[in-house]
C-alpha cells in the first residue's frame, strides 16, 4: 500500500505545470491545503481550472524571482514541493541567463523563506541531467560527471545549496532527480515540449515524428504517477538517514527513442487505426544531449520505499488516451 500524506498545508511551486498540477490534484484529494505558486511564464490556468472553486486551494501568481512573494508563499505552510523552473535544456543553451535566474536565485529565494518560516521539509525537483557526461550505467546518486548544459548546471547547484542550507539553518531537504517523466497535462506545444507529448500530437495528426539522431539514444522514461508516489514518500519519511539527500526518482529500465516510438504508435492507434501506419523521420542530434540515461533506484527503494508502479509501457497505455481526447481537441 502507497502511504498518502493527509491534513497538511503544502505549498506548490510551479502548480500550473505538468507535474506540479498533477501533485496538486492528487493532494487536494486527500484531505490537504494546497497554496500554488506560478507565474504562468510555463505552466497553464487551465492545469489549475478544476481546482479553483476548492476552498482548500489558494492561488499566488507571482514569481520565485521576488523575495517577498516567496515570504508569501511560505507563511503558515508544513510542507514545500519546490517543481517551479525554467526546464528543457535547448531553452537553457538559447537564453543561460534567464534560466540561471529563475532556477539558481529564485531556488534560493524559495529555500531561504522557507528555513524562515520554520517549514517542516523543503522537498524539490532535481533532475538527471546533472549526471552529465558520466558514461556510468545504471546512474548511482554519488557518481555524476561534468553537466553538458546550462540546466544541468542550474539543477547541479541546486543541490550543494539544498545541502549547504540543510547544515547551516537546519532545514530538511530532499531532491528528486527526475527521468524523463511524461503523462497527463504534459504540454505538446513549443520549441521546447518533451519528446513523448510531441511524437503524440504529430501522430495524432498524422505526421511523422522527427527523432533527433539514429534512434539509438535511450531514456528512462518515468510516468508522472511514479513521480507522485515519490513527492508523498519524501513528505511522509521520518528517518533521519532519508533526509537531506538525493534521490533517483525513475523506472530503472531503458528505453531508446526508436522503441518508444513503436510503443506510443501501438497505443495511440487503438484510437485511430490510421496511426499504425505512420514512420518517424531522423534528424541530427541535439546539443547537450546524453546518449544514454539508466537509473539505480535502490536508494530511493531502500530509503523511501519507492517502488514504481508504472514502467514505460504501462504508463504509455495510460497516457495515450489522455493524449488522442485532449490533444484532438487543440489541434
Amino acid at each position: 500500500m502507497i502511504k498518502k500524506i493527509e491534513n497538511s498545508r503544502i505549498l506548490v511551486t510551479g502548480g500550473a505545470g505538468f507535474i506540479g498540477s498533477n501533485l496538486v490534484e492528487v493532494l487536494l484529494s486527500q484531505n490537504n491545503e494546497l497554496v500554488v505558486l506560478d507565474n504562468f511564464a510555463t505552466g497553464k490556468r487551465e492545469n489549475l481550472a478544476p481546482f479553483a472553486e476548492n476552498p482548500h486551494f489558494t492561488l499566488i501568481e507571482g514569481d520565485i524571482r521576488n523575495m517577498a512573494t516567496c515570504r508569501q508563499a511560505v507563511d503558515g505552510i508544513d510542507y514545500v514541493l519546490h517543481e517551479a523552473a525554467l526546464g528543457s535544456v535547448p531553452r537553457s543553451i538559447k537564453d543561460p541567463m534567464t534560466s540561471t535566474e529563475v532556477n539558481i536565485s529564485g531556488f534560493v529565494n524559495m529555500l531561504y523563506a522557507a528555513q524562515e518560516a520554520k517549514v517542516k521539509r523543503f522537498v524539490y525537483a532535481a533532475s538527471s541531467s546533472t549526471y552529465g557526461d558520466s558514461k556510468t550505467l545504471p546512474k548511482v546518486e554519488d557518481n555524476i560527471g561534468k553537466p553538458l548544459s546550462p540546466y544541468a548546471i542550474t539543477k547541479y547547484v541546486n543541490e550543494l545549496f539544498a545541502e549547504n542550507f540543510s547544515k547551516l539553518y537546519d532545514i530538511e531537504t530532499i531532491g528528486l532527480r527526475y527521468f524523463n517523466v511524461f503523462g497527463r497535462r504534459q504540454d505538446p506545444f513549443g520549441a521546447y515540449a518533451a519528446v513523448i507529448p510531441k511524437f503524440a500530437m504529430s501522430l495524432i495528426r498524422h505526421e511523422s515524428p522527427i527523432i533527433n539522431g539514429d534512434g539509438s539514444f535511450s531514456r528512462d522514461f518515468t510516468y508522472v504517477d511514479n513521480v507522485i508516489q515519490a513527492n508523498q514518500l519524501a513528505l511522509l519519511t521520518v528517518d533521519s538517514e532519508a533526509v537531506n539527500t538525493i534521490y533517483n526518482v525513475a523506472c530503472g529500465e531503458r528505453t531508446t527513442l526508436k522503441q518508444l516510438f513503436e510503443y506510443l504508435r501501438e497505443n495511440l492507434a487503438d484510437f485511430d487505426a490510421e496511426i499504425s501506419h505512420i514512420e518517424a523521420q531522423y534528424g541530427p542530434s541535439r546539443p547537450g544531449d546524453i546518449p544514454h540515461s539508466l537509473a539505480d533506484i535502490n536508494k530511493a527503494h531502500k530509503l523511501l520505499g519507492y517502488d514504481p508502479q508504472y514502467n514505460v509501457q504501462r504508463g504509455l497505455k495510460e497516457a495515450a488516451g489522455w493524449y488522442f481526447e485532449n490533444l484532438t481537441k487543440t489541434d
